[in-house]
């Protein structure tokens, strides 16, 4: 049996004993403040995602909702410490599809991504967006994929970091494109974006939020999107998929767990209060502005969906070859 066999495995394997909460705490829940452990820095998707919705959630439940940036170790801190907490409903973690690649990325974890955690929602799914410095020369993803063809290996794509979005969707399309870029790190969007801005790298996916002001500017040119399908917030910009490389995919989704062994009508209330939020017209409306697409998925839907992304991520980092930094 494999790894991942193995891994996935452990779903259906009992769960550690842990204390659960009485009848009588779920029935006044909740009564006090609410963590949202969120694994990454201050202003990027999964943070914007999480403030979003539990300011919204603190007016619905009377309570406060306290948002914990905890973005060292690529995640694996706030991870860990939400798969520790007590399963009572007051620690949740805001997680992303960097989730489902952890168990390829990394040889030994501090929790089990599969046992350790209950499925609240898939909040919100969004694409990366393809952008080019103006000096390449080209104004489509078939010219791109020509010219690179025709430049092996001189043409440079930034990334956020080895196993992220950005990286998995530039392997994923080196691999469907049959093309050769060098892939280069940054510690962060701003300095991927920054470092295209200057022509230190050619190429780099970014997400709409923080790519809009320069490519409204011409500092930057719109190659496409990765998303399944063109998003409303800019319906002109061809998909990836449509540009010359069927099926390709590579978006960002952003969504809730608990603690494993939540009492279910915990889970239910959060389930019901988050989907609930994010469906408010001026919630969706700040999501799709920002090229995204609310999901609200139930929890057995979340879970299929991160199931796949598990299995789909695992071939794009083993034939890749990537690693952990």
């Amino acid at each position: 049996m494999n790894s991942l066999v193995r891994w996935l495995a452990g779903f259906a394997l009992g769960l550690p004993a842990v204390v659960l909460p009485t009848q009588a705490q779920v029935a006044g829940y909740p009564n006090k403040p609410i963590r949202i452990l969120v694994p990454f820095s201050p202003g990027g998707g999964a943070d914007l995602m999480a403030r979003l919705v539990t300011t919204r959630m603190s007016d619905k439940l009377g309570q406060p909702f306290v948002v914990d940036n905890r973005p060292a170790a690529g995640g694996i801190v706030a991870t860990e410490l939400a798969a520790r907490a007590a399963p009572d409903g007051y620690t949740l973690l805001a997680c992303t599809s960097n989730h489902a690649g952890y168990p390829h990325m990394y040889k030994k974890l501090p929790f089990d991504i599969g046992k350790d955690f209950d499925y609240v929602t898939q909040a919100t799914l969004s694409p990366l967006v393809i952008v080019v410095h103006p000096s390449v020369p080209v104004k489509t993803m078939q010219e791109f994929i020509a010219h690179a063809r025709a430049n092996p290996g001189k043409l440079n794509y930034g990334s956020t970091g080895a196993g992220g979005p950005p990286h998995i969707a530039g392997e994923m399309l080196k691999s469907m494109a049959k093309i050769d870029l060098t892939h280069i790190i940054y510690k962060g969007v701003a300095p991927a974006l920054t470092a295209a801005l200057s022509n230190e790298i050619q190429m780099t996916f970014t997400n709409l939020f923080s790519g809009q002001p320069h490519i409204k500017g011409g500092r930057l040119k719109v190659l496409g999107i990765t998303s399944a399908k063109r998003i409303q917030a800019a319906p002109e910009w061809p998909t990836i998929a449509e540009s010359g490389v069927p099926g390709y995919e590579a978006s960002i989704w952003y969504g809730f767990m608990l603690p494993a062994n939540t009492p279910k009508p915990i889970v239910d209330v959060l389930h019901r209060e988050i989907t609930g939020v994010l469906k408010l017209p001026d919630v969706s409306q700040t999501f799709i502005t920002q090229g995204g697409d609310v999901i609200a998925s139930t929890p057995a839907e979340f879970r299929k969906a991160f199931l796949n992304d598990v299995e789909r991520l695992g071939r794009v980092i083993r034939d890749a070859g990537i690693k952990a930094e």
